[in-house]
C-alpha cells in the first residue's frame, strides 16, 4: 500500500516560508540539501510523518504563476477558533471560518489562510473524516 510522504512546492523566498510554516503550522526544518541550482528543504512536525517540501530555484527572481490547477494543501487541528485567533495575532491574514454544511449536517468548518508565495492551505476543525 502506497503512503504519501510529502508535496512540493516551489517558493521565491527561504526565509520567508520557512518562517511561515513555522508560525502558522509549527513545521521544522527536518532536512535541507544544497545543490548548484536549487535547495530542498523538508519541514514537518511532531503530529505527522508528512513532509512539505520547499524546492527554491536559486536564479528565480520573479513569483511563480500558481495556474489554475492547484488547488490547497489542509490540514486538521483541534481547536479551530483558538488557531485562527492565533494566525491574526501573528499576522498571517487568515480568511474568515467559514461553516460548510451537507444534508443539513454540518461537513466542516475552516478557514484558508495563504503562504508568502500565494499557496492556499485549508485549516479545518478536526471533525467527522478531517482528523
Amino acid at each position: 500500500m502506497a503512503k504519501c510522504i510529502h508535496t512540493m512546492i516551489r517558493v521565491l523566498d527561504e526565509e520567508k516560508s520557512v518562517a511561515f510554516y513555522k508560525a502558522g503550522f509549527g513545521l521544522e526544518v527536518a532536512d535541507r540539501f544544497d545543490f548548484d541550482g536549487f535547495t530542498l528543504v523538508y519541514l514537518r512536525n511532531a503530529e505527522a510523518d508528512f513532509e512539505v517540501e520547499l524546492t527554491i530555484n536559486k536564479e528565480r527572481t520573479e513569483p511563480y504563476e500558481l495556474g489554475d490547477g492547484y488547488g490547497h494543501l489542509a490540514v486538521a487541528v483541534d481547536d479551530l477558533d483558538a488557531e485562527h485567533a492565533r494566525f491574526r495575532e501573528a499576522g498571517l491574514k487568515p480568511r474568515d471560518i467559514v461553516a460548510f454544511e451537507r444534508e443539513g449536517s454540518l461537513l466542516a468548518r475552516f478557514f484558508f489562510v495563504q503562504d508568502p508565495d500565494g499557496y492556499k492551505i485549508e485549516v479545518l476543525q478536526k471533525h467527522g473524516r478531517y482528523r
